[in-house]
């Protein structure tokens, strides 16, 4: 599950964030009457198509995965979650259907309606990934429904079912916007790099330009964001799930104040290899100069995260996050004082290695989340090894799982490279599959 949620999550970003970014171009294209821009957008939304495609087949893996992995989250909690699950079911074929209707619409549609097809297939994303977010976070803080006792030693039994409370639980909107900010940071960052990286080679047109500033525009404004979004979501994992939190801290024992612990790892019950800084901790985790930290010493050694793995993906989000945002501010602090960083190599190198940085930063934060929660798949409520499979089938299909992602991903490197090689060879006009073909007096052919 880790692995196909790490591989689907980046496609899932692109859903979310890539049909914005195409409206910004594309209506630019219309309203400034801009060649360069028009051509942007066709050419990102056939990578969008490659990229949905692939991500349709991840999903679908994952949505068996829910029942084949996770027999006893989904035989007992399957009427509270079903709800959230139909609408990103729904949503992925809004998305779809708009996707399609966009992609064949370039020279059959007016103008502005074409590039209104744009919003359903972008606000569909965005409520499907809201769906799913919201799945996790309910099982953070989980509601909407009551556990009756049984009386025969069975495990107790879900009544008064609320799936509409449930969706909407205490933790969704928080965790929501983290995912929604974390989706345009990584795509803006990502997409950048690969402008970033034709202009290291001498490209330095009008649609290498463009193509670079319009994503960084948006991954600018997701990495500043991003910081007071994660600090907000902070102090409500440290009321929810405090054994998470003193496992982001490395929090052995309760310290008030508590330090910012930067580094460091768990050795035989001791803090080793960190760096302290007095009190920013419980500035930065309780918003004080004060509170402390509740430490792992409160809390039952059976009901611990791995505190290694959580407190090393958390500091590596946060590290990464940092640099990120300091690297958009020198970046703009040096537009507005008339230097130009295109133009720098140093910078240019850094672009094309913030890409990939913001895809870890972003794994890494799930990680925290995930492995944090452990050792619960509904946070005090069921156990991770009471809602898991047991059957030791399985391994045989995760190598079967494992080889299809790695041939997934060979695959979409090896369309999205060639399709890259001809637009840089002249060829703007590549055939979408199964679309109507053109005919050289311009009338579409059935293909």
């Amino acid at each position: 599950m880790a692995m196909s949620l790490g591989w689907h999550i980046i496609l899932a970003c692109f859903g979310v964030a890539f049909p914005t970014m195409i409206y910004v171009v594309h209506r630019r294209g219309i309203v400034k009457d801009d060649p360069v821009a028009l051509g942007l957008a066709k050419k990102w939304a056939k990578v969008s198509a490659v990229l949905f495609a692939i991500g349709a087949v991840s999903g679908t893996v994952l949505s068996f995965e829910m029942g084949l992995l996770w027999p006893g989250l989904m035989g007992r909690f399957g009427d509270v979650l079903g709800l959230p699950f139909a609408f990103e079911g729904l949503s992925f074929f809004i998305e779809a259907i708009f996707l399609g209707i966009y992609l064949y619409g370039w020279g059959r549609m007016p103008p502005r309606r074409h590039l209104m097809m744009l919003i359903p297939m972008a606000t569909a994303g965005v409520v499907g990934t809201f769906c799913v977010v919201s799945v996790n976070a309910w099982m953070n803080q989980p509601t909407g429904f009551t556990l009756v006792p049984s009386t025969d030693g069975s495990p107790a039994r879900v009544t008064d079912v609320n799936p509409w409370r449930a969706m909407f639980n205490d933790a969704v909107w928080l965790q929501f916007a983290h995912m929604w900010v974390g989706a345009f940071m990584l795509v803006g960052f990502v997409v950048a790099g690969v402008y970033a990286a034709g202009m290291l080679k001498g490209r330095r047109d009008a649609h290498h330009r463009l193509g670079f500033s319009v994503p960084f525009v948006f991954a600018t404004i997701a990495a500043l964001l991003q910081p007071v979004i994660g600090h907000v979501l902070g102090l409500q994992v440290g009321k929810a799930q405090p054994s998470k939190l003193a496992a982001f801290e490395l929090a052995t024992t309760t310290e008030s104040p508590s330090p910012l612990r930067i580094g460091g790892l768990l050795v035989d019950g001791e803090v080793r290899w960190a760096l302290d800084i007095p009190r920013l901790g419980s500035l930065i985790a309780r918003n004080s100069f004060t509170k402390g930290v509740q430490g792992l010493d409160t809390i039952p050694p059976a009901d611990r995260p791995p505190v290694n793995i959580t407190h090393v993906a958390f500091q590596s989000m946060v590290g990464i996050g940092t640099l990120l945002a300091l690297a958009v501010v020198v970046f703009w602090l040096a537009r507005w004082r008339g230097h130009d960083l295109l133009g720098r190599r140093w910078f240019l190198r850094f672009a094309v290695v913030a890409g990939p940085l913001a895809v870890i930063a972003l794994e890494c934060g799930w990680i925290a989340t995930e492995v944090g929660r452990q050792p619960w798949t509904v946070w005090e409520v069921l156990r991770t090894e009471d809602a898991a499979s047991t059957s030791s089938g399985l391994w045989w299909s995760y190598a079967v799982a494992f080889v299809v992602y790695v041939g997934m991903t060979i695959g979409a490197f090896i369309v999205l490279r060639s399709m890259a090689r001809r637009w840089r060879a002249g060829d703007e006009d590549l055939p979408a599959p199964y679309g109507p073909a053109r005919s050289p007096a311009g009338e579409t052919t059935s293909r």
